[in-house]
């Protein structure tokens, strides 16, 4: 028995390996594999007992009986209704609209600095991953917009190779990058044709990129996930600090307060109906993550 369980996963480790396209295998090809595997592994943690739920847009909906029509389905008979009128009737469902997710990730500076091994941007890299992956197996196209300064737009698409390969490409990192944040949201906002679901993975730091979330949130589905460490945290209380500023280098002398208020940017993304996610670097994530989804899925506001 423990023989061909051996061979099963060996087998299935080399059909994700045939997956990667060939970018994969050329660059980092160790490093590049267990960080697809990473985000794979994720993307299965966060699609188990979400299969219910509307927030990726699966399954149909139950909308109405109706009398039966010669060529309807047998399998369609609402035999509940047929007993009760004694005419048969059949079910009529409606299938959800498939809308584009969009992921939005933060590469400015400030994203790379940590006090923990994994950094806020890894961290965000690894979420987006898996949510993308997730979102394909439930048929829903995935773009990506990069949130500095460099240039990094591609449109919605179901190739999962794709996803891969902005996966692979956002992993080479910059320590320059300035925030753009709300700058990109200000640009997607007017080419979102449709209702679509935006994920943005960032700090947060810039404080005009909460407003533009409340903005674009009025008219989207939009998810923040907030990605924190515990330094941001530590320093309430602290006095005074002497640091750096990650994106532009220049140093300061700042108040042992938070970069931003907590509290302030819950309240504005509430009032914009803005789904709210916490993240710290240092806690594990990946349960509370699926409990969020499939609440939010359950809330009705869904992929609809």
């Amino acid at each position: 028995m423990i023989a061909p369980d051996r061979h099963a996963r060996a087998g299935g480790t080399r059909a994700r390996e045939r997956e990667l396209p060939g970018l994969l295998r050329k660059v980092e090809p160790l490093a590049a594999r267990k960080f697809v595997i990473a985000v794979r592994r994720l993307a299965d943690d966060l699609t188990y007992g979400l299969d219910g739920s509307r927030f990726l847009g699966s399954g149909i909906d139950y909308v109405q009986s109706r009398p039966y029509l010669p060529g309807d389905p047998i399998k369609a008979i609402d035999w509940r209704v047929t007993a009760r009128t004694g005419e048969v009737h059949v079910k009529e469902y409606e299938a959800p609209r498939r809308i584009p997710a969009w992921f939005l990730i933060d590469t400015s500076a400030s994203m790379v600095v940590s006090s923990t091994p994994t950094s806020k941007y890894e961290l965000a890299l690894h979420v987006a991953g898996g949510l993308a992956l997730a979102c394909l197996d439930r048929t829903s196209p995935v773009g990506v917009l990069g949130g500095g300064s460099r240039e990094l737009r591609i449109e919605p698409s179901l190739a999962k190779d794709q996803v891969l390969q902005w996966l692979l490409r956002l992993r080479r990192h910059g320590f320059h990058e300035r925030t753009r944040l709300a700058r990109r949201l200000a640009e997607l906002r007017p080419t979102l044709v449709s209702r679509s679901l935006v994920f943005v993975c960032s700090d947060l730091h810039e404080p005009d990129a909460v407003r533009a979330l409340a903005l674009l949130g009025q008219q989207h589905e939009v998810v923040a996930i907030q990605l924190q460490d515990p330094a941001e945290v530590g320093l309430r209380g602290g006095g005074f600090v002497r640091a750096r500023e990650a994106e532009t280098g220049r140093g300061l002398v700042a108040s042992g307060l938070p970069l931003v208020d907590p509290a302030r940017v819950e309240q504005e993304l509430r009032r914009g109906r803005v789904d709210h996610f916490l993240i710290r670097t240092d806690q594990p994530f990946v349960h509370r993550l699926r409990h969020f989804l499939r609440q939010r899925g359950l809330a009705g506001r869904g992929a609809r």
